[in-house]
């Protein structure tokens, strides 16, 4: 599913065992008529044995009131020794307004393995970090931005207009499921593909497997059926899938439940035959 994040940026740290500032900041990027940046902190901002790293809205400050930004992301410190050793955290959606203007992991890597030269992460003095961005909705443009920003291309892919790095997963959503926007009747271009950005990242999030789903995702995902399936989308086939992820849960956490309750019981028998 990379294909859903719409810009993918890297932002190398040089000489980062020497860095006095207590947090840093990355060049601005655009994306979705947004502009953005990654904060990073060094030492910590929480817990000072960790990396922290979020992604944050650069121009929060200059935009109208109300604005807000639905995102989703994934940050990744990159092992340059071996890239599947990196330390990557996704962020399946997020609101970012004027009282949270930024988001992400405050114990994003353990400073003990970012500093240790073995580990694969500091190499020659530099550490390596790589954002992965894609906005779902914009609520209040910056003015100076809307003037100098150029028209993203877009493809008309069955009545929505969809970035070119997302035809193949609309395609194959039309294949599979052909009448899926058939009572959909939203005629604005902007919010036809607001609405099929949220199907998008919903897919995407019942996609995993059930253990890698956290209960925060699968609450979102019931709240943004209800919202794609308000607006006509025919979602049969993911309300059930849903639904099944639920039963899965219960199921596990009565397991869980269950184990806990014998492994209390055998507990008290070895202490009553200690007694």
């Amino acid at each position: 599913m990379e294909n859903q994040y719409e810009k993918k940026i890297t932002w190398t740290i040089k000489n980062f065992s020497s860095l006095q500032s207590e947090k840093i900041y990355s060049d601005i990027f655009v994306v979705s008529d947004s502009k953005w940046r990654l904060l990073a902190y060094p030492k910590g901002n929480v817990d000072d044995t960790h990396f922290s790293l979020f992604l944050e809205v650069a121009d929060s400050e200059s935009l109208p009131y109300g604005w807000k930004r639905h995102t989703k992301c994934r940050l990744t410190v990159v092992n340059q020794i071996s890239e599947k050793l990196s330390q990557q955290e996704v962020g399946l959606q997020s609101w970012f307004d004027q009282k949270s203007p930024n988001w992400g992991f405050p114990s994003m890597l353990p400073l003990t393995k970012l500093l240790d030269k073995n580990d694969g992460f500091l190499v020659n003095g530099e550490v390596k970090v790589v954002a992965e961005v894609g906005v779902l909705e914009v609520f209040g443009k910056s003015d100076a931005l809307e003037e100098t920003l150029l028209v993203n291309k877009s493809v008309d892919v069955n009545g929505f207009q969809v970035l070119p790095s997302q035809v193949e997963s609309v395609n194959n959503l039309f294949e599979k499921h052909p009448d899926i926007a058939s009572n959909f009747h939203l005629e604005n271009p902007h919010l036809r593909t607001t609405y099929l950005n949220s199907l998008l990242c919903l897919t995407e999030i019942l996609s995993q497997s059930p253990e890698k789903i956290s209960n925060v995702d699968l609450d979102n995902a019931h709240c943004t059926l209800s919202y794609v399936k308000k607006a006509g989308f025919k979602l049969d086939w993911l309300e059930e899938k849903l639904k099944e992820l639920g039963k899965t849960r219960v199921q596990q956490l009565e397991q869980n439940l269950k184990d806990l309750k014998e492994k209390f019981m055998l507990d008290d028998e070895d202490d009553f035959c200690r007694f």
